[in-house]
């Protein structure tokens, strides 16, 4: 047998061992004659392996050059032998300019240098590595490459010798993929500021250590947007979002903000330090001022203004849910009083404001739930018959919470909620219906007023919900009146006129609650079927007074009186009738039914209908 490190050709290797099989148990050939077929037989395996080594040096070779990958072959010491063809596709070098090089200087940066080191040493001890990193090569044109690599080992020439070879991968596209992506989910791309989700991940961070700063929120939301949207167009109402989002940007650059968008036409301003709220509001009307000059979009001025509402606390016990809800509900209130202002949290309105809003929140569960009730208030003649003339329904929520509420408590919220019309159609429900038992049981029943919400007011299927109402309860028409104010019949959203008209002809009776002289023109101007006034507000008050104040209400409602009866009213009411006096001053007058505190509160509808039935 050859020896550990002998390299004898295959016919000494056959003739030993033929030598030594000749003289084994159960051979029965002489050496001499074993010796040639050992030898073919070795001959044959040779050629086998030849073949089989070439073709698997072929297979290497074609994925070597086909492979998609770049490839670079280093020898032991980690200097580059050769490269495939992709590999020169993705960096642009020659194999043969990189020749002799170290596959380290492949790297960009010192620690992309330093990523491929850490491979090739672990390759050294291990004889193997797994290593898969992500690094930035070195482009021979184009400046830097990112790319996945892999460094794995080839047997050397000598035993327990490893060859490296490095295998890259190109991700630059998919890198560039990733921070798209990235910056999809934390940058609004219209702007270019960070949206509403990185907004809230800097606010929670910003509530961090250390507590003895201050903390300020500044909510902004573009006065009319939806004017620019709609007048101009969605592309110039980008160019205005852009606009303001750079402008608010350069404002508080100084203070180190950070701004973001955080819905369609709002955006907010953070800032932490040792900050004042004056401070913050001279920021705040700059910007505002700034924002006011005109952006042209094509050749077109448009002018910005903004609400804005702001928020200056201690960091210390704050929370980002508490900071973000305070400053909506300042913004809030800045719109609500006019727009185009600033408004300062403030911890007594804020109180108010949040009791307000989650009242208005809870508007629709609670009509579903029965917690609004009916309450009708009697209108009595002043002739001293006390005569029920009229009974006026009037809605109020009895809130778990919070106690009875008044109409003028919850209609505004109702409005916002978009609520008005499903309560105003259980108020006119509820109200018939009560008024047709009354009108069955007793022919002679009081008619039933009812003081529609101006949301109600204003809807064109008014009419019709009224019609199928008195179709339903089979209450007479002229046993109805509905009563409107000028704020309903100067809305510009609805038909007011036109309905009430409708509903006049319909033998429906039409009250108008008049206030003062303005009021009562509306009458002549718009030439309303109107057949009563209820007067209410400071002259009726006035008159419940002594001395001077009382005189000149006294003459100023005879001239008013005397106007309504030019226009043919003949039939005129006051509501706020507080004492017998105060009912004698106002039937001198020539009013002839008042409603108030002298006439008892209000009552359900079981009992106007044991009253109407005691007066039977």
């Amino acid at each position: 047998m050859p020896e550990p490190g002998d390299t004898p050709g295959l016919v000494d290797i056959a003739r030993r061992w033929a030598t030594q099989l000749a003289g084994t148990e159960g051979v029965a050939l002489p050496a001499a004659e074993l010796e040639p077929i050992l030898v073919a037989v070795a001959e044959e395996a040779h050629a086998q392996a030849a073949v089989a080594k070439d073709a698997a040096m072929r297979r290497f070779a074609g994925l070597y050059s086909a492979s998609p990958n770049g490839v670079v072959l280093a020898d032991e010491a980690g200097d580059i032998l050769d490269t495939n063809p992709a590999f020169t596709r993705l960096l642009g070098h020659r194999p043969e300019d990189l020749t002799g090089t170290a596959l380290t200087e492949l790297g960009a940066a010192e620690e992309d240098i330093e990523v491929i080191s850490k491979a090739l040493a672990e390759l050294r001890v291990l004889g193997r590595t797994q290593r898969r990193e992500q690094v930035e090569l070195g482009h021979a044109e184009e400046g830097l490459l990112r790319a996945d690599i892999t460094v794995a080992g080839l047997p050397g020439d000598r035993p327990g010798s490893v060859y490296p070879v490095l295998i890259v991968e190109d991700v630059s596209e998919l890198s560039l993929l990733r921070e798209a992506l990235r910056k999809q989910n934390i940058q609004d791309p219209l702007t270019g500021l960070p949206n509403v989700k990185s907004f809230f991940t800097t606010l929670e961070a910003s509530l961090g250590a250390p507590e003895d700063d201050q903390i300020a929120l500044v909510y902004l939301d573009i006065d009319g947007f939806k004017v620019i949207n709609d007048g101009l167009g969605s592309g110039a109402a980008d160019t205005v979002l852009g606009h303001v989002g750079r402008k608010l940007k350069a404002a508080f650059a100084q203070q180190d903000a950070f701004v973001a968008r955080i819905s369609g036409d709002g955006f907010a301003v953070l800032m932490r330090g040792q900050l004042t709220s004056a401070a913050v509001i001279d920021l705040v009307e700059d910007v505002m001022a700034d924002l006011a000059e005109p952006v042209y979009v094509d050749n077109r001025g448009i002018g910005v203004s903004v609400s804005v509402g702001i928020v200056v606390q201690d960091i210390k016990g704050r929370t980002p849910e508490g900071l973000h809800r305070a400053a909506e509900i300042t913004l809030h209130r800045a719109k609500e009083n006019g727009r185009a202002q600033w408004m300062l949290f403030e911890a007594e309105l804020d109180n108010r404001d949040r009791r307000r809003y989650k009242i208005g929140a809870v508007i629709g569960g609670a009509l579903e739930n029965g917690e609004f009730e009916l309450e009708y208030q009697p209108t009595v003649k002043l002739d001293g018959s006390e005569e029920i003339a009229v009974v006026n329904a009037v809605l109020r929520w009895n809130h778990p919470e919070h106690g009875m509420l008044r109409p003028e408590e919850f209609y505004p919220l109702a409005d916002t909620t978009g609520m008005t019309l499903n309560l105003g159609r259980w108020l006119l429900t509820q109200s018939l219906s009560d008024a047709a038992a009354w009108h069955h049981g007793f022919p002679t029943a009081p008619d039933l007023c009812v003081r529609l919400p101006n949301r109600l007011a204003i809807d064109p299927n008014l009419v019709g919900i009224i019609r199928d109402e008195l179709e339903r309860t089979q209450l007479p028409p002229q046993k109805l009146r509905i009563c409107t104010d000028s704020i309903a019949l100067i809305d510009p959203r609805g038909e007011v006129l036109e309905t009430l008209a409708v509903l006049s002809e319909l033998d429906v009776k039409i009250t108008l609650a008049v206030s003062g002289a303005a009021d009562l023109e509306l009458i002549h101007a718009h030439n309303l079927p109107v057949g009563f006034v209820i007067l209410s507000g400071p002259l009726i008050e006035a008159l419940a007074a002594e001395g001077a104040e009382a005189d000149t209400a006294r003459k100023n409602l005879t001239t008013l009186l005397e106007r309504a009866r030019q226009l043919g009213v003949k039939r005129i009411g006051a509501e706020g009738v507080h004492t017998p006096e105060h009912a004698r001053r106002l039937r001198e007058l020539g009013i002839v039914a008042g409603r108030g505190e002298l006439y008892g509160g209000a009552a359900s509808g079981a009992e106007i209908a044991a009253l109407i039935a005691q007066r039977n």
